[in-house]
């Protein structure tokens, strides 16, 4: 898939929106030898994109209960595409493949069999990914021994991972920083009309929601996540509940972090969360261990991610010399690196 490598036919480079994708194109392309101008219409910590309320989990084979396989199989291309990129940061970011753990209460096996089966029908649409494991409670307490005794079963999907989603953010800041042929333009919001390229010059547009004045299809899809310390919690890698009106998963970050989530609301509304969901979402987390009692909540932050009609990215040339990424879903870090590489690969000919 990557192209990276092929020669720019331009100089010079803007990127508009400086969110996780704005951020790793502006990157590229400064490593490429262009001279980049960012800008964003918030600040440099990113706090208007929807990448700093996420869990950035790497997970295409659960995932692929609500994806298709070509998000399937973007998500398993990125798993080995992300140490590399991390590898060129002037920071190091939390990375880890330990797999995904699903688990669900005994009520709920008929929601888990059902997921199962969606899993197994992906794995063979994709033979690609690491095969699931059925794993009963022993094999529960092996991959996680504080919670044993507390479920009878659960799936293991080795070889999936996560990273540190504002860690990262703020280490492509740092590199970019530090870069000379970089331009940042913070509180600055910019339209493709308002830049007017010249043969040595693309314009990438990157702004998420933002661009719905040019790519009217675009809609919000709400989601609500719920940032705790919770040092008495020794989960060590992603955990996923299955219930039947929400997948809740619990992403554990360093120094004691954990970032709970579950909700999906097709709104653009972006007030604070609801009693509703905070009461279940931290009574899901508390039914998967008893230590999340003493959790101090860091924050419950809200953010609508950019979506497509038909839920997957694109991306497309709005007019010659601008071209434009978006509707990267709930999916932004999982499929981030085989976007990153296609759009360069347009950049450097005009086709995938």
């Amino acid at each position: 898939m990557t192209t990276m490598h092929a020669p720019l036919p331009f100089d010079d480079a803007t990127v508009l929106g400086a969110g996780l994708m704005g951020r790793l194109m502006a990157l590229a392309l400064a490593q490429r030898g262009c001279r980049v101008a960012l800008y964003d219409a918030a600040g440099p910590e990113a706090d208007g994109a929807a990448a700093r309320v996420a869990a950035a989990m790497l997970a295409p084979l659960a995932e692929s209960a609500v994806a298709p396989a070509s998000v399937v199989r973007m998500g398993q291309y990125g798993l080995t595409r992300w140490p590399e990129l991390l590898a060129t940061l002037a920071a190091p970011v939390f990375f880890q493949r330990e797999g995904t753990l699903v688990l669900w209460h005994r009520q709920d096996a008929p929601e888990a069999a059902r997921f199962a089966g969606v899993l197994a029908r992906s794995a063979q649409e994709v033979p690609e990914l690491p095969a699931m494991q059925r794993i009963d409670a022993a094999g529960i307490a092996a991959l996680e021994p504080a919670l044993t005794g507390r479920f009878a079963q659960g799936l293991w999907l080795p070889g999936e991972g996560q990273l540190d989603n504002r860690a990262l953010l703020a280490a492509l800041l740092a590199t970019l920083q530090a870069l000379p042929n970089v331009q940042l333009h913070w509180h600055s919001p910019r339209a493709p009309a308002d830049v007017s390229p010249g043969a040595s010059e693309r314009v990438i547009d990157c702004r998420g929601l933002g661009a719905r004045p040019q790519w009217a299809a675009l809609r919000g899809v709400r989601g609500e996540v719920i940032r705790v310390h919770a040092p008495e919690v020794t989960l060590q890698r992603p955990t996923r509940l299955v219930h039947p009106r929400y997948p809740l998963y619990i992403a554990p970050k360093p120094d004691g972090v954990f970032v709970i989530g579950a909700t999906e609301i097709e709104s653009d509304d972006m007030s604070p969360a609801s009693v509703r969901s905070t009461l279940e979402l931290l009574s899901a987390a508390y039914s998967v261990h008893s230590g999340f009692a003493e959790a101090r909540i860091l924050e419950i932050a809200t953010q609508c991610r950019p979506t497509l009609p038909d839920n997957l990215p694109a991306i497309r040339w709005l007019q010659p010399r601008v071209l434009q990424v978006n509707g990267l879903y709930r999916h932004g870090f999982l499929i981030a690196p085989a976007l990153l590489d296609d759009a360069m690969a347009r950049l450097a000919h005009e086709r995938s």
